[in-house]
């Protein structure tokens, strides 16, 4: 069962370097995220999700193989190549993996403008070693699937004075 993390940051430029920081631990084995998200509230108050994948170019990767596929087998692989890929992409675009879209926006809108979240959604981790690695990043943590122990521990971690 994954793991809910969202955590909140004053700047809109945070929860992008926190979310490249994880995305660091995880070629390192360290973390395993299913999902990580960042909505940026701007100065208008409009809200903009960054996906950490799109959904629609994998879909049409995956589309564009079963269409050549099918399109070998009919003799005709452009065509099949090019169905396939559409299919695949618009597959994609309708498909809504890990965080609820909805949600994010809904929490997102309650902070202040210029600022952003980050959504994470865990596999698997390392605690002591993403804590050690996320000391110091700040943000708040507004809402999580932890306990309320390594909820604690998480918040104090990102309170905590950058090692140096």
């Amino acid at each position: 069962m994954s793991t809910l993390v969202v955590i909140g940051y004053e700047d809109k430029f945070k929860a992008e370097e926190v979310r490249l920081t994880l995305m660091k631990m995880q070629k390192d084995y360290l973390i395993d995220i299913e999902d990580a998200v960042i909505a940026i509230k701007d100065e208008k108050g409009k809200i903009k999700l960054d996906q950490m994948v799109s959904l629609t170019a994998a879909g049409a990767l995956s589309g564009g193989f079963w269409g050549s596929l099918i399109g070998l087998l009919f003799l005709n692989p452009l065509l099949g190549l090019a169905v396939g890929a559409t299919a695949g992409a618009v597959s994609g675009a309708l498909t809504d993996v890990g965080i609820n879209d909805k949600f994010m926006k809904d929490l997102a809108a309650t902070l202040k403008n210029g600022s952003s979240v980050l959504f994470v959604l865990v596999r698997k981790a390392t605690p002591d070693k993403v804590l050690e690695e996320l000391a110091g990043t700040g943000g708040t943590i507004l809402k999580t699937s932890l306990s309320h122990e390594d909820e604690t521990k998480l918040q104090t971690a990102l309170n905590a004075a950058k090692p140096s």
